[in-house]
């Protein structure tokens, strides 16, 4: 499973994107492939209701096995199901795009990262160079 140092690599160079990209302040959420928290960090005026974005869209990506993009793609395609999985889930899983599986570069399962602040492509933008950035690989 991820360890803190990478965890917190990941969300450094996560926020370190979005701050090249001049997004608005983001959320970044890892978690374990339990699903346990790992590490949140929320910059100086995300929104308030971005943690709970950030780790439904972490969480969505490791409970169905792939990207809360792809999600996105099965709620347009299919919404009752989705409607009922996110009613199952109490409402925590986000289908819009910005989680993402963390694997090892040997493409073991680490984990995954959430995040929210900006547009749901820029927030993914940045989830896939925090990962990329501490050496690990997008799942």
């Amino acid at each position: 499973m991820i360890e803190l140092a990478q965890a917190r690599a990941v969300i450094a160079a996560a926020r370190a994107k979005g701050r090249e990209l001049g997004l608005n302040p983001l959320t970044v959420v890892i978690l374990d492939p339990g699903g346990h928290l790992v590490a949140l960090e929320r910059e100086d005026n995300s929104g308030f209701g971005r943690p709970d974005i950030a780790l439904g869209k972490a969480a969505g990506a490791l409970a169905m096995g792939v990207s809360s993009r792809k999600l996105g793609d099965m709620a347009a395609e299919r919404p009752q199901f989705m409607g009922a999985l996110s009613s199952a889930w109490n409402g925590k899983l986000i289908p819009a795009a910005g989680g993402v599986l963390i694997r090892s570069q040997a493409g073991v399962l680490l984990g995954a990262i959430g995040v929210s602040g900006d547009v749901s492509d820029q927030d993914e933008a940045t989830a896939f160079a925090g990962i990329e950035a501490a050496g690990l690989a997008v799942g």
